[in-house]
């Protein structure tokens, strides 16, 4: 199962079309939607998240909302083409109106895919970088991972996050009830936490942020229940499921680092607080006294709850520009700006969530007889079976 994702931040449409999706899967718009909308709400967004109202439409794959297991695709319109339809245009534009028309971008913003984007391509306008390498295409892989999240959700597999750390202020609830409660707090909070003095905390030092021309950065957690046991591989480096869900969580714009269970922390304490005593139970089958290593051993998932968290650098935009070097005159100048979020870290912990579902939802349709949607939850639920008998 793979997805390619097309379009550019202020061109007509964001396009994404899935290929290996079962047939027989129940999917509406409203199931991609859901997913969308909220990856636009969180304290700290800017003044593009008002102006566009994400939703999709499903264009190819579906039929009477129930997938044919041919390529699905999606369409998210941007609402803001309308004053972009000379600047981004596909036709050509005479010599006489390059100047008034294109906006020319000639300074590179550090931090981003500028400079190395004009370099790979040889792009003397760095609009053609930036209009890609916006994190506005996330919106897309959003919409790819709801239809994943739908996926996994009817095999009994459920998918939250929250934001454990922004801007330095930590959060110290890290229990949580159930997952649904922990998707109760979280889609209350304008920051996605679920410890309410951090959240107050965490606001401020956005909106300080803010004030001061700034953006600030954070962590988010992705947990995931009910992932049958064995799902990855040992015997192939390429299949390793821990290793696609880092390539996932360091594919998103602007994630720096990511660790899975207690991750980094393992470094610094013995092996015996840092591995998983296995037990067993007829009700159960095998399970771990812990979860420390985050659900994953060897490359596979070991049916306990896996967990992943991300580090997200602060948006390199800044309304108090960096210095950089203009490519024409070679020249100091202070970057450009682009319309921008002080802090997208609760957006961010949505995307994470998706992209989690994704790596897993393929992974599951990898290993398993997928062609039907029905043969393929009886194959969980056969392996599910088996790992409690076995």
């Amino acid at each position: 199962m793979r997805y390619l994702t097309s379009g550019e931040s202020h061109g007509p449409q964001l396009t994404a079309i899935i290929e290996g999706l079962p047939a027989g899967l129940s999917l509406l718009a409203s199931d991609i939607n859901f997913e969308l909308a909220r990856r636009q709400k969180g304290h700290g967004r800017g003044r593009r998240m008002q102006i566009e109202k994400d939703t999709v439409q499903i264009t190819g794959g579906v039929r009477h909302g129930i997938t044919l297991g041919s390529p699905v695709a999606l369409v998210v319109e941007n609402n803001d083409w309308k004053h972009w339809t000379k600047i981004m245009g596909q036709d050509p534009i005479a010599p006489e109106e390059e100047d008034e028309i294109k906006r020319k971008i000639t300074r590179p913003r550090p931090g981003h895919a500028d400079l190395n984007g004009a370099l790979k391509y040889g792009h003397r306008d760095m609009r053609n970088v930036l209009e890609r390498s916006s994190a506005r295409e996330t919106t897309v892989r959003v919409a790819a991972g709801a239809v994943a999240k739908k996926l996994l959700s009817e095999l009994g597999i459920h998918v939250a996050s929250h934001v454990i750390e922004i801007g330095g202020v930590k959060s110290a609830v890290r229990d949580y009830e159930s997952l649904e409660k922990l998707k109760e707090i979280t889609e209350a909070s304008p920051v996605r936490c679920i410890d309410p003095d951090a959240e107050t905390l965490m606001m401020k030092a956005i909106d300080d942020a803010k004030e001061q021309g700034d953006s600030i950065g954070g962590i988010v957690e992705v947990i995931v229940e009910g992932m049958p046991a064995g799902v990855g591989s040992y015997v192939h480096y390429d299949r390793k499921l821990d290793a696609k869900l880092a390539s996932g969580i360091m594919s998103i714009n602007a994630f720096k680092g990511v660790e899975i269970g207690i991750g980094f922390e393992a470094a610094s304490i013995p092996g015996s607080q840092v591995h998983d005593e296995i037990a067993w139970s007829e009700e159960k089958g095998y399970y771990r006294k812990t979860n420390r290593l985050g659900g994953l051993e060897g490359g596979m998932s070991t049916g306990m709850p896996i967990v992943v968290r991300g580090v997200m650098k602060p948006i390199p935009t800044l309304y108090k520009p960096l210095q950089s070097v203009d490519i024409e005159t070679k020249e100091p100048f202070a970057a450009s700006i682009e319309r921008s979020d002080s802090c997208a870290v609760p957006a961010a912990a949505v995307v994470a969530e998706n992209i989690v579902a994704w790596e897993l939802a393929a992974a599951i349709v990898d290993q398993f007889y997928s062609d039907r949607f029905e043969a393929l939850k009886e194959n969980i639920e056969a392996q599910k079976k088996f790992a409690r008998e076995f």
